[in-house]
């Protein structure tokens, strides 16, 4: 019963990972676009696109920690030596990711 629950709880978190990504990058698309169509000058285009990646990658750095809650949850709920050697794995991989998109945003922002 326990293992059924926190696999749907799981499923939900990844859907809900996927779904912040998706709507970041819808925005994101959609800023671009209408940045690209204005006709603005050139530096003033790319200023925009700037802060466009900013408010993109703030979506992706959310995302990102949705899934790592996501793994952790399932591994606390079946721990075994493989199981938590994935997820260390997985964690490592995806803090780093998060921490240099972290960077690059608050790069970007001082821009």
């Amino acid at each position: 019963m326990l293992a059924e629950a926190t696999h749907y709880i799981v499923l939900i978190l990844n859907i809900f990972s996927v779904l912040i990504l998706l709507v970041g990058a819808i925005k994101a698309l959609f800023g671009f676009a209408l940045n690209e169509c204005k006709g603005n000058s050139q530096l003033d285009i790319a200023h925009k696109n700037n802060k466009i990646k900013i408010y993109l990658g703030s979506y992706i750095l959310l995302s990102l920690e949705v899934l790592i809650a996501s793994d952790i949850i399932e591994t606390i709920m079946n721990p075994t030596l493989d199981d938590i050697l994935v997820l260390a794995g997985i964690v490592v991989i995806r803090t780093t990711i998060s921490y240099f998109l972290g960077k690059e945003i608050e790069a970007a922002e001082k821009e």
